[in-house]
């Protein structure tokens, strides 16, 4: 059986991690974690579908655009995009999310999970702009659990350093890729 079905099976496969890893999540924003979450300019919010597929969102902005409103909740303007909704849908339906926050050039990362909440009161709008702009609407998350991520990932990957970089000309632009993805599902249909 190649398949693992069980945690038993799992953890023969891997060693116990150590005990400050183990102990590590704490359940509400300390004076690090505020200091990392308000250098942020990107986040990964990870939300859950009707269906319970997960979708995982990129959110960008100024350094600040993410509020530490207090020790236990954050909030975010929700940016113009493609007006689909995925994650102000998802999050109607299932609140509970997921975040992975990013600041260029380090490696850590900051994880969360907690409970989101939409939020179009003119008082956190104004409080949460977008760039110059007020958002519709806002996105607060209360935290559950909160832990700093080693850097392994952002290290092997060598994401913030420029001679890593790709050069965009491997694919034709994203509104290409559209276009040519649409043909094919109206050939397969």
């Amino acid at each position: 059986m190649s398949q693992i079905t069980t945690l038993e099976q799992l953890r023969t496969l891997y060693s116990q991690p150590a005990p400050l890893a183990a102990a590590k999540d704490i359940h509400h924003i300390d004076k690090h974690a505020k200091k990392f979450i308000e250098h942020s300019t990107l986040l990964f919010l990870s939300t859950q579908n009707e269906e319970g597929f997960l979708d995982i969102s990129p959110r960008g902005g100024d350094m600040g655009f993410i509020k530490v409103l207090d020790e236990n909740t954050i909030a975010f303007p929700d940016s113009p995009g493609n007006n689909r909704l995925d994650t102000m849908t998802n999050l109607l339906v299932h609140p509970h999310v997921g975040i992975l926050f990013a600041v260029p050039g380090i490696e850590d990362v900051v994880r969360i999970k907690g409970t989101a909440t939409l939020h179009i009161d003119d008082e956190i709008r104004e409080k949460c702009l977008d760039g110059k702009h007020t958002p519709k609407l806002v996105i607060k998350v209360k935290i559950s659990s909160l832990i700093f991520h080693c850097p392994k990932a952002f290290i092997i990957s060598k994401i913030w350093k420029s001679d890593s970089y790709c050069h965009r000309d491997f694919l034709p632009s994203l509104l290409q890729i559209i276009k040519d993805q649409q043909v094919e599902k109206a050939q397969k249909s």
